[in-house]
């Protein structure tokens, strides 16, 4: 009954370091998969939409890989009596609760752009510091368990919040009535809003042992900087990520306009929510096992399994021929999904340097934002083949993915950990 007790206790705790993320995951994913590419099409014309939606996105995915960083770094070197992270990650996601509006308001693309790239400044300014509650407070041994659930937490978010959302938004694509669009910012906003008053009520940070007394401008300067040699198996970490996440993101950027435009069906923010939905399910299926079995097999062989997969899904959508196989191939990319993020979350945890938790893994979301920034530029190349072919450039756009599944699996065949928490 004491371990029972105990057990309960640990997965509390690891819940509670990791429910904001339920929050900033559902925003994300409801923005990039729904909201924008919706509105979007108020300023873009058919022929550039890809266009104007992957190059928006990306420059936004650029700012997030450079602040996450910064603010890691920074709060590394805080401090604050209050903490070393929970101030950050107040004053970013105010500053997201403050955006949202721009969104709603937005009469140009010029206007949705700033808006858009202000939002990716202050969550990410608030996810650096975050990230570092697991390696600060959960020990090496539980890790691949509480990144399992923070996974977990992540792709329910996007799950509770994808539904409601794709309703709102079919009613404002259909109807052009902004009031859709209002209801959806504010439902979002109200979910944040609720998850950070818990965050930084009830959350209690330790003191480091030897805090980093360095000046934070310097902190700003080496926030970026890694020593190669000593952190080898690191590096190979952040190509691989890389290239996996740019397969997943081209997916999750362009479904809404793949099912509109290949499928053609009349209601692409539900049906492309109808596609996440299941590999939703398949992703909560496979994120907590994954996470448990890394701290026994190992996290790089769920980590390469994981995206060989995520190959083997997009090969089913490629082929397929009905919306029947379409939700398979889904089902398959959720797997992979489910499996690699909690997996190689916990290998980041493991490849991160003493002292600089937060500044390492804002290193590694930089993979993270750094493969969906480049897989946002795959958009003019859609374009310029479907102006060349019928949906041609969608095919170009499967068989390109196919290839960053491959790569971020072979890549890390050279990630060789310094230290492997696994039995």
């Amino acid at each position: 009954m004491k371990l029972s007790t105990a057990k309960r206790a640990r997965i509390w705790q690891y819940l509670k370091i990791t429910l904001l993320v339920f929050g900033i995951s559902g925003l994300w994913q409801c923005m990039h998969s729904l909201i924008l590419p919706i509105v979007v099409l108020d300023f873009a014309s058919e022929a550039q939409k890809n266009t104007y939606l992957g190059l928006m996105t990306f420059s936004g995915l650029i700012i997030a890989m450079l602040v996450q960083p910064i603010a890691g770094a920074v709060s590394d070197r805080s401090t604050l009596n209050w903490g070393r992270r929970k101030p950050f990650v107040l004053a970013g996601m105010i500053g997201v609760l403050a955006i949202m509006p721009v969104i709603g308001v937005a009469t140009s693309f010029t206007m949705l752009f700033i808006g858009y790239c202000a939002l990716q400044l202050f969550s990410n300014a608030a996810q650096g510091p975050y990230q570092a509650f697991i390696p600060e407070m959960v020990p090496a041994s539980q890790r691949g368990k509480a990144s399992g659930i923070k996974s977990f937490m992540e792709i329910l978010g996007g799950a509770v919040l994808l539904f409601p959302v794709s309703r709102l938004m079919d009613s404002y694509s259909l109807t052009s009535e902004d009031k859709w669009l209002w209801f959806s910012l504010v439902l979002l906003g109200g979910i944040i809003f609720l998850l950070l008053l818990y965050t930084v009520t009830a959350i209690k940070e330790p003191q480091p042992q030897k805090p980093l007394r360095e000046h934070v401008i310097p902190a700003w300067v080496k926030s970026f900087s890694i020593n190669i040699k000593d952190n080898r198996a690191f590096v190979w970490f952040l190509a691989s990520r890389l290239a996996v996440f740019m397969g997943l993101t081209t997916i999750q950027q362009f479904a809404l306009y793949y099912f509109r435009d290949v499928v053609g069906v009349s209601d692409p923010a539900s049906a492309t929510t109808r596609f996440l939905a299941i590999a939703i399910v398949f992703m909560l299926i496979a994120v907590l096992p994954a996470g448990y079995f890394s701290d026994s097999v190992g996290r790089k062989k769920i980590c390469i399994a994981a995206a060989l997969t995520g190959a083997f899904g997009i090969v089913v959508i490629l082929t397929s021929s009905s919306n029947a196989m379409l939700m398979v191939g889904a089902s398959v990319i959720g797997l992979a999904l489910g499996a690699f993020n909690s997996s190689n979350w916990a290998l980041a945890t493991d490849l991160v340097s003493k002292g600089e938790e937060a500044k390492f893994l804002g290193i590694a979301n930089m993979a993270t934002a750094g493969g969906g920034a480049l897989a946002r530029l795959i958009g003019p190349v859609i374009d310029f083949f479907n102006g060349i072919g019928l949906n041609l450039g969608y095919t170009v756009m499967l068989l390109v993915c196919i290839v960053y599944f491959i790569t971020g699996a072979l890549l890390l065949l050279k990630v060789k950990p310094a230290r492997e928490t696994a039995r």
